[in-house]
């Protein structure tokens, strides 16, 4: 079974960035789908960003299209999320998970799962 290692996460100041990655044990293009999720406390697991095996084509939740990017190194089986212009709301608990589907990037169809990595965004 896979084994996905997230790193990268910490405290940052608004406005800040981080950049995030996740390592595979495995050949990452055995997965359909890859990507990111966050969870704060007290809500629902959430897809922030998912990209495609294939073509590369990615997705991304609203509230983060256009300050976070996502991208893979194939080579390295590592996932990256690059995350700029951050907000106090997107402090939460970052998860890294493979095997479902991307175009929709929905928590529950996505078998494997890193442990988290913490992201506090605060002054």
């Amino acid at each position: 079974q896979v084994q996905l290692v997230e790193s990268g996460g910490g405290l940052v100041q608004p406005g800040g960035s981080l950049r995030l990655s996740c390592t595979f044990s495995t050949n990452i293009r055995n997965y359909y789908g890859v990507g990111w999720f966050r969870q704060a406390p007290g809500k629902e697991r959430e897809g922030v960003s998912c990209i495609s095996r294939s073509d590369g084509s990615t997705t991304y939740a609203h509230s983060v299209k256009g300050r976070f990017t996502i991208s893979k190194d194939d080579a390295k089986n590592t996932l990256y999320l690059q995350m700029n212009s951050l907000k106090p709301e997107d402090t939460a608990i970052y998860y890294c998970a493979a095997g479902g589907a991307w175009r929709y990037c929905q928590f529950h169809s996505f078998p494997f799962w890193g442990q988290g990595t913490q992201v506090t965004v605060s002054s």
